[in-house]
């Protein structure tokens, strides 16, 4: 299987976006704080990805069949309809910043600081990762899909996405608990996949208020592109 390992991925944040973002810039003191926080974050951080090429070898009603391993989901399956390779990934903000996080106990604001400064990390590690492979396998226009990001994919689904991955989980420092969540904690796993048309899982995902949402829901797209027919 071919395969690509960033395990020292650079990472700047812009200190100043994100503190006007968390509404610290004219709280002086928390403001302070902060700094200080993200300065001690940058010192230790190192965000981390993992990649694979893998082949679809054959697709059923309600599941596809990558490198040998069954990944059950009606819409993962009408999305790669038409596709013949994916790529099977992981990133994550590292050990490193997830032990430093485990420092700081003083205060929850503090806490949550750093939580906000972890999932910068691990998004410097997807934005890395993505431009890599856009770059090196040149697969046109693309979408992911994330374990447990909808019903019809559920967190249960890590563990043989995980068997796709082999030891790349590993080889970043990812580790997969009983209750399929990961440690470190600010981790993403899934599947990205070249697509003829835009598709995010918000697009089907009805929950309000959601701070990570990338796309507004679509009551009628179920029906209309993945309903299984009667």
């Amino acid at each position: 299987m071919d395969y690509h390992i960033f395990d020292n991925i650079p990472w700047q944040i812009d200190t100043a976006q994100l503190a006007q973002r968390l509404h610290l810039t004219e709280r002086k003191d928390e403001l302070k704080d902060f700094e200080r926080l993200a300065e001690e974050a940058l010192a230790v951080a190192r965000p981390k990805a993992f990649y694979a090429l893998a082949r679809v070898e054959s697709r059923h009603e309600r599941s596809v069949i990558i490198n040998g391993v069954e990944l059950r989901s009606r819409v993962l399956r009408v999305n790669l309809e038409q596709v013949h390779r994916v790529f099977p990934f992981v990133a994550t903000c590292g050990v490193e910043l997830e032990a430093w996080s485990e420092t700081i106990a003083d205060r929850v604001l503090h806490r949550f600081w750093a939580d906000q400064l972890k999932e910068a990390a691990l998004r410097s590690a997807l934005e890395f990762m993505r431009d890599h492979l856009m770059t090196y396998y040149r697969p046109g226009r693309i979408a992911q899909m994330n374990p447990g990001s909808l019903a019809d994919w559920p967190l249960g689904q890590q563990r043989p996405l995980f068997r796709i991955l082999g030891d790349g989980p590993q080889s970043i420092g990812v580790q997969l608990t009983e209750h399929m969540l990961m440690i470190p904690t600010k981790s993403v796993s899934g599947i990205v996949f070249p697509t003829e048309t835009s598709f995010e899982s918000c697009q089907l995902c009805p929950l309000e208020g959601c701070p990570s949402r990338r796309a507004e829901y679509d009551p009628g797209l179920y029906s209309q592109r993945y309903q299984q027919p009667a």
